[in-house]
């Protein structure tokens, strides 16, 4: 298994900006582990293949293939593939107090760092999770989402078009107040 580094450290440190990532992970060296690579380092495209590997810090994705390339200036865009009956899947901890988590998993993902937005396609999922705390979770066909405005955009077919009878997309929200204890309820007086 090869492991590569050097071209897709400016990649994962926009990846690990996102999403309020945990900002420690921008220190950590990043490892990318996969059965085959060509990078260009002239162009800036980088092309993995077989059981793709993407790890710095607590930022993990798992993919079977995919294509990372940087533009001139400095902006990096890539598009990740599962394998027939896979997913990609990716997994953060996100700054702020407790155990705070952003993952996600579709058949390919794309990732743009210029507009800051991951974009899931078919089979999609994108949760939030806080603490003990029920995620909020996004589930369809195309979802996108934009880490600066915490914006989810779903459509109910992989193209991201909005079709009738197409199917549907599901977003979980979970209550915003934390009831309270069952036993300070029974103490209450009316």
């Amino acid at each position: 298994m090869k492991h590569f580094h050097p071209l897709l450290l400016p990649l994962l440190l926009g990846m690990a900006g996102q999403a309020q990532a945990e900002k420690a992970d921008a220190s950590k060296p990043t490892e990318i582990s996969c059965r085959a690579c060509e990078a260009d380092g002239i162009t800036g495209i980088v092309k993995v293949a077989g059981g793709v590997v993407i790890q710095r810090g607590t930022l993990k994705i798992e993919a079977d293939s995919g294509r990372l390339e940087r533009s001139a200036d400095g902006f990096q865009r890539a598009w990740l593939a599962a394998g027939p009956g896979g997913k990609v899947r990716f997994r953060q901890k996100a700054d702020g107090p407790g155990e705070r988590w952003v993952e996600g998993e579709a058949d390919r993902v794309e990732y743009d760092e210029r507009a800051a937005t991951v974009t899931l396609f078919s089979r999609a999922t994108i949760r939030r999770t806080a603490n003990d705390r029920l995620p909020e979770e996004a589930q369809g066909e195309y979802i996108a989402y934009d880490s600066r405005k915490e914006f989810y955009l779903m459509r109910n077919t992989h193209t991201g078009e909005d079709r009738p009878g197409a199917g549907r997309n599901t977003i979980i929200l979970p209550p915003s107040r934390i009831a309270a204890p069952a036993a300070a309820l029974a103490n209450e007086t009316p």
